[in-house]
Order: structure tokens, then sequence, then C-alpha cells
């Protein structure tokens, strides 16, 4: 048997992080989520923060977006109800992925979440077809 190298861990069950007592204490790797998010987005952190401004109703500065996204500023991570208008003005899923993960789930975004519930429904569909057919077949109505 060959050893499938391009689906990976596509059949693996996702499961949560263990809770562990000071586990889940997460707020360097939040900084550093930011981060890189702030990083790899297309304008710079001033342009990010008016932007998350007008996203949120609510002022947040290049300060602010400097402390979010640094190890050393661990009392000051991002707070969970701005982690949208960040990832809108970053173009990116990273944080929303990230807890996804943590979480024990799986994201699926766009084309890839249709995707899914396409498979889900084809199932059932299917499913309902076979049952369709026991029941015909107790029945003793032939096909």
């Amino acid at each position: 048997m060959r050893r499938d190298l391009h689906t990976g861990d596509l059949f693996e069950v996702p499961r949560p992080a263990q809770a562990l007592a000071g586990s889940h204490d997460f707020r360097p790797i939040v900084a550093e989520l930011v981060g890189q998010a702030l990083h790899d987005a297309a304008g710079d952190r001033h342009e990010i923060a008016a932007n998350m401004s007008r996203l949120a109703g609510r002022d947040v500065s290049k300060y602010m977006l400097d402390a979010y996204s640094s190890g050393a500023r661990d009392e000051y991570n991002l707070p969970m109800w701005l982690v949208p208008a960040l990832e809108a003005s970053c173009g990116t899923h990273a944080l929303t992925a990230w807890l996804v993960d943590v979480r024990g789930g799986r994201m699926l975004i766009g084309r890839e979440a249709l995707n899914a519930e396409l498979g889900r429904l084809e199932r059932m569909r299917e499913d309902a077809a076979r049952r369709i057919r026991e029941v015909k077949k107790q029945m003793g109505v032939s096909e």
C-alpha cells in the first residue's frame, strides 16, 4: 500500500488542545499571529489601524497594533472583538484558523465550505435513496 503524501491530515479527526493547568496561556502565540498578519498585509500599520478603526467604529492606533504584536507586551493582547477587523484589514484568516484548530476544528472558507456542504447533502441524498429501497423491499414493491 502506497502512502498518500498529497492529502495530509485530510481524514485525521481534529482534537482540541488538552485542557491542562496553565496550558492555555496563548498570549505569545496571539502576539506572533498578529505580528505575522501585520507583516504580510499589503498596507502599513497606519493604514491597517485606520481601516480597523473604520470597521470597528472605535479608534485603533498604530501604537495599539505595535503593542498587540509584541511578545514583550503580554498583558496587551488583541481583544477578540477586534479580530474580524484585523483579519479583514490584513486580508487573512490566520487568527480564526488558529482558534478553530486549538478548539479541535477545521475551518473552511468560501468554496471549500460550499464543497463540504455539497458533499454532506449528496451523502444525505444517497442515504435517503438507500433507505427508500430498503422500505420498498420490505413492502414487497418492485423497483
